[in-house]
């Protein structure tokens, strides 16, 4: 095995019995949280620090003060900024165990150059298994932060500075190195081996209420005041490393590593290429939804918006690889994205297919008037029933007709097919594969599936993501978005209730923190389908959901949970000791529908 060089990276692994303090009858009992400072911050200068502040559009953040009250928002808006202090593993005990993850894991870190940090002062090792009941198969990996880095040098000399996005800073505070396309700007005569302050570059307001990087892809910084981007830098830098690239270098390649970050604000490790098929890295709170839906052996159930899997083949563990998933997803390429995972994992219950989540409901009633398609987007769909592997035995005949697949004989001018999409196809075929064939592979195309197929559903809906961490920028979303967002969730959950079965289970998800998108959602759910109950979850280990209402300034009224609702959902909050993204999770119970 090849030694890693940065595999996982130093720190101090909370216990998991911290994550779950609830399971003990003392708090005296529970570790110390392990957000640790070498040194603290605020003592260096001012500029050469990471003290972000996330900026919200001010009747959003009247929104949420008054959802959580001012104090609770703002600290779940500053834990947004940091990345959570530990790497959650779940492992794939279809191929493995725990304690076998463990002592690999333990064997690459003894065996890479970083092994000695990784070592507690206390002597113990970072790697543990989780305690919660249930989720023994779960490993935590420690990380730790913020530190504090020297930059530094005086303002006659100024360490030589790397820009990169936000999207590249949010993954390195993850643990990623900083790769070519995510750099933006640098000092000028940067040449490969310097050491240079890691820095972002976060969107700002334009005159037009518009937000964007105020500069162009090569620009020259400077590091004194006179700089124009100078005070935009201020409090946003993660971190010190060696250029791999001279300056040149990183503007004329398009691939590659730019910069080694050895040393950062979170030291957090990185799971890249890492026991493939044996460990998947996933939030903890993605795990608990899993377990939530309670997937039982030999059940049929379907994932509504699959991709990238992991919930998908997390169910497919709890089930022992016994039953049927069906994951859909609506992107050709995320499909196969499922596919590919499954197939890692060694994964055979898993059945993939493309699928709008607002279109999965195929009604008996429709099945003269509707037509197999070749989508425009989509050549690549084109599957033969066999490869949709649907189990027909325990398909309803209605569900068979919805289930149509493009063909081969469409492609070339069929009976539904127009003659402008036959050219089209015959454009494509010669013009070779678009940009939804890039990755290979096949995705069946499904119609949709008639009501009451299911014995359990899991809706993790897309949504505004306003849970996902470290986040450094959330100045797009407005009020109006973020009702948008819930009344979008609605209509995936009016097709998902109606494919599960009387007396199935449905699982609605989020990872976001805004009630539009979740107590909302509950609360619209009671209402409209009064054959629905909030069933209890195991493990319960999120906190409660909120209760009362929201009157918006234009008269809008949001209601959100009743009173004694609140335990029956899990809310999880980034700035609690659980430390996990902000999520949200609620199990409902399928009654009646006469």
């Amino acid at each position: 095995m090849k030694k890693a060089r940065v595999l996982l990276k130093p720190s101090l692994l909370p216990s998991c019995l911290t994550r779950a303090k609830y399971f003990f009858s003392s708090v005296s009992q529970l570790p110390s949280i392990s957000h640790q400072m070498e040194t603290d911050p605020s003592s260096g200068s001012e500029r050469y620090c990471y003290d972000p502040v996330l900026r919200w559009d001010p009747q959003v953040e009247d929104y949420f003060n008054k959802a959580y009250g001012t104090d609770h928002f703002a600290r779940i808006s500053k834990a947004l900024t940091r990345p959570s202090s530990y790497s959650c593993i779940r492992v794939n005990t279809v191929k493995t165990t725990s304690d076998a993850v463990i002592e690999k894991l333990t064997k690459i870190l003894n065996d890479s150059e970083d092994g000695l940090k990784l070592v507690q002062p206390d002597g113990s090792s970072p790697i543990s298994k989780c305690q919660i009941p249930g989720l023994e198969y779960v490993v935590f990996v420690n990380g730790s932060g913020p530190h504090k880095i020297q930059y530094d040098f005086g303002l006659e000399n100024p360490p030589k500075e790397v820009l990169v996005s936000r999207k590249c800073a949010e993954a390195v505070l993850r643990g990623a190195q900083v790769y070519v396309p995510g750099v933006l700007a640098c000092t000028a005569h940067v040449e490969k081996g310097d050491a240079v302050a890691v820095c972002v570059a976060i969107e700002q307001p334009g005159d037009e209420g518009d937000w964007s990087v105020n500069m162009t892809r090569g620009t020259t910084l400077q590091g004194l005041p006179k700089d124009p981007f100078y005070c935009e830098r201020s409090g946003l830098y993660i971190g010190m490393g060696t250029t791999m690239l001279s300056r040149a270098g990183m503007f004329r390649v398009s691939h590659g590593v730019a910069v080694d970050l050895s040393n950062r604000v979170f030291r957090l490790p990185s799971f890249h290429n890492v026991l493939e098929g044996e460990i998947f890295l996933q939030n903890l709170p993605s795990i608990v939804a899993a377990h939530a839906l309670d997937p039982q052996k030999g059940e049929r159930i379907l994932d509504m918006c699959a991709a990238p899997g992991g919930k998908t083949t997390a169910i497919a563990i709890l089930m022992k690889d016994e039953g049927e998933i069906v994951a859909a997803d609506r992107s050709h390429n995320k499909v196969l994205d499922v596919q590919k995972l499954s197939a890692e994992m060694g994964l055979s219950c898993i059945t993939t297919c493309k699928l709008d989540a607002l279109k999965s409901v195929c009604l008996p009633n429709t099945l003269n008037d509707s037509k197999t398609v070749v989508n425009g987007d989509n050549s690549g769909s084109m599957t033969s029933n066999k490869e949709m592997a649907f189990d027909a035995s325990r398909r309803p005949e209605a569900e068979k007709s919805c289930e149509k697949t493009a063909t081969t004989e469409q492609s070339n001018g069929g009976d539904n097919v127009s003659q402008a999409e036959v050219r089209k196809n015959k454009g494509r075929l010669k013009n070779g594969r678009g940009r939804t064939q890039t990755q290979g592979g096949r995705a069946g195309t499904s119609q949709g599936f008639p009501p009451n197929s299911f014995d359990r559903v899991l809706l993790d809906a897309p949504c505004s993501a306003l849970g996902l961490r470290p986040r450094l920028f959330a100045g797009l979303e407005t009020v109006i978005s973020l009702r948008n967002h819930g009344r979008y969730q609605r209509k995936m959950f009016d097709q998902a209730v109606q494919l599960v079965r009387v007396g199935g289970i449905l699982v609605y998800s989020t990872c976001t923190i805004n009630p539009s998108e979740n107590e909302a959602v509950v609360r619209y759910a009671l209402d409209k389908y009064k054959f629905l109950s909030l069933a209890p979850q195991h493990p319960r280990i999120g906190g409660p959901g909120l209760v009362g209402r929201c009157e918006f300034p234009d008269g809008y009224i949001e209601e959100w949970l009743k009173s004694g609702e609140e335990e029956m959902v899990q809310k999880f909050d980034p700035s609690s000791e659980l430390d996990t993204i902000g999520f949200f999770i609620a199990k409902f119970s399928v009654g009646s529908k006469d």
